[in-house]
This record gives C-alpha cells, sequence and structure tokens, in this order.
C-alpha cells in the first residue's frame, strides 16, 4: 500500500481549523432540514440551504490551507475533514432523492461506492492499520459532486437559469461519480496489495 504523508504537528483539540470543521459538521442537519422543508409542506429555503452548502465549501478551504499555515495539522482534524465531506455527500444525496430531483440510480451508486470503502476500511483495520488517506481522485470526486449538488438544486425550477444550472450539474455529477469509484478502485486495489503481503509474511 502507498504510505502517504502521516506528519502530525499537534495534538490539540481546539484549533482554528478543527473548529472550523466541526462547524462545518454541524451545518450538516441544518443542511438537510432546509432542504427537506418542502417536502413536509414548510416553504422552499433552497437559497439557504444553497449558502449553508458555500459556507461548508469555504471553511472546507480555510481549515486545511490554516492547519498548513500555522501547523496545525492534527490527528481530530484527518477525522474531521473527510467525515464532513462524506456527511454532506450522504445529506445532499439524501435530500435531493427525496424530493426526486437526483435518480435513485444515482444515489446508490455513491451509497454503493462508500459501503465498498467501509468494508475496505474494515480491513485495514483486522490488520491493525488505519483509514487510507484521502488521495488526489478522491478529492477531486469530492470537489466534483460538491458543485454538482448545489448546481442540481438550482435546477429544480423553471426559466432559463434552472435550465443552464441542470446542464453544468449533471455534468459535475457525471464527472464526480466516475472519479468517485475510480478513486475507490484504487483503494480496493491498495488493500489487495497490502492484505497479499500481510498473507505473504506469514
Amino acid at each position: 500500500m502507498e504510505v502517504q504523508e502521516t506528519r502530525v504537528q499537534t495534538d490539540r483539540v481546539l484549533t482554528i481549523p478543527n473548529i472550523l470543521s466541526m462547524a462545518r459538521l454541524a451545518g450538516v442537519p441544518l443542511f438537510l432540514w432546509l432542504i427537506l422543508l418542502p417536502v413536509f409542506g414548510g416553504p422552499k429555503s433552497d437559497g439557504w440551504a444553497l449558502l449553508v452548502l458555500m459556507l461548508s465549501g469555504i471553511s472546507d478551504y480555510l481549515d486545511g490551507k490554516l492547519a498548513r499555515r500555522w501547523n496545525q495539522i492534527s490527528k481530530l482534524g484527518r477525522l474531521l475533514d473527510p467525515a464532513a465531506d462524506r456527511l454532506y455527500i450522504l445529506s445532499t444525496l439524501l435530500g435531493l432523492t427525496w424530493r426526486e430531483i437526483l435518480p435513485l440510480w444515482l444515489a446508490a451508486a455513491l451509497l454503493a461506492r462508500e459501503l465498498m470503502l467501509l468494508v475496505m476500511v474494515g480491513i485495514l483495520r483486522r490488520y491493525g492499520y488505519p483509514p487510507p488517506q484521502v488521495n488526489f481522485l478522491g478529492k477531486a470526486a469530492t470537489f466534483n459532486l460538491m458543485y454538482a449538488f448545489p448546481l442540481l438544486l438550482l435546477s429544480d425550477g423553471t426559466g432559463w437559469l434552472p435550465s443552464l444550472a441542470a446542464i453544468f450539474g449533471w455534468a459535475f455529477a457525471g464527472w464526480g461519480t466516475t472519479l468517485y469509484w475510480w478513486a475507490g478502485i484504487l483503494y480496493v486495489v491498495q488493500v489487495r496489495r497490502l492484505v497479499k503481503a500481510e498473507t505473504a509474511a506469514d
């Protein structure tokens, strides 16, 4: 398995990057509630949902940049950052699928990839290894999906703006889903090599 940089600068919990990541996590239920308000007879609040998602994207950029600049990379931060990414993706999948903006097959494809990754993490833990670090493809996939979902949410309407949002939203969704699975397959290959090496050593 490829060894990634695991340098940890601090074990502190209350750092600015970690607080930003915690704030992102706190925004997940708010974001989901805003998306689902129309389903339960409430007013359409897609604008507020998009604002929460935009703030999440800004904080995602800042927490990593500040952690590196201020030497505040931490074990907790390495857990919080990908956890927040996945929870936003899962909550958006749930909300957009429930509102029938996303087809069920696309949500199933992305959830199946997450399930596959959970299996890989379980195998790594069995051999005493930490979860795999996010690679470039995984980051690129998340980037595309985090662009796709707001655009698809914006496409739920009529007029030229929703139509334009739908075109770009589905383009990002296609690229993001493809890269998401590609990154997942690379994880599987890495775990398979590791298990093969461990078995040979025994």
